[in-house]
């Protein structure tokens, strides 16, 4: 099922990538730039809600797309943190933990899997929240400007982004510690 509606959908979370990003670099007037891109992000990030929905519905789920849905959202979020980093608007230190903690968990599930013992870090609702956290943080950061006149989505972007690095960390706990016995009886 390697071309399935569903699967197409996570697939073009990952083509958007680029696009997003070239965005920043088309000759447009800044917020302009911040009003497609934000567009483009949040369009794509709805897509994988949708996706697991319409693979659920039309009974099309697959074990590539199970493999391939998280490794296209992690992607993308680390694709416009580094953007967000880059255009002064989140902190590298966010990046670093953000993106890091991608790297150690996606580790940690590959040794996890080759152990037998994938079920100990299946996602959790502490990675649902560190995700939410980060998928309204980054399209507020992405506009960088005043939403409806009202709601200033730099600042509350910046908050946001903070608590979901923080979240990041606790998730990233979480999962450690329910691995740790797994890996102890594994290794010793």
């Amino acid at each position: 099922m390697f071309w399935t509606i569903p699967t197409i959908m996570t697939w073009a979370r990952i083509v958007a990538i680029p696009l997003i990003v070239g965005v920043f670099y088309l000759p447009l007037e800044p917020a302009t730039r911040n009003q497609v891109a934000t567009v483009m992000f949040v369009v794509f990030a709805a897509t994988d809600w949708l996706d697991g929905y319409l693979a659920r519905k039309l009974n099309q789920v697959s074990a590539f797309g199970a493999f391939l849905d998280p490794v296209a959202d992690k992607f993308l979020v680390c694709a416009c943190v580094l953007v967000l980093v880059h255009l002064q608007r989140a902190d590298v230190f966010v990046g670093l933990i953000i993106i890091g903690r991608e790297i150690a968990i996606s580790a940690l599930r590959e040794w996890m899997a080759h152990i037998g013992a994938s079920r100990s870090v299946a996602v959790h609702m502490v990675g649902k929240l560190k995700t939410t956290a980060q998928m309204v943080a980054i399209p507020f950061l992405l506009f960088d400007g005043m939403l409806l006149g009202v709601i200033n989505t730099h600042v509350w972007g910046v908050w946001l982004i903070w608590i979901s690095a923080v979240m990041t960390v606790w998730s990233m706990v979480y999962y450690l510690q329910k691995a740790l016995p797994e890996i102890r009886s594994k290794v010793m």
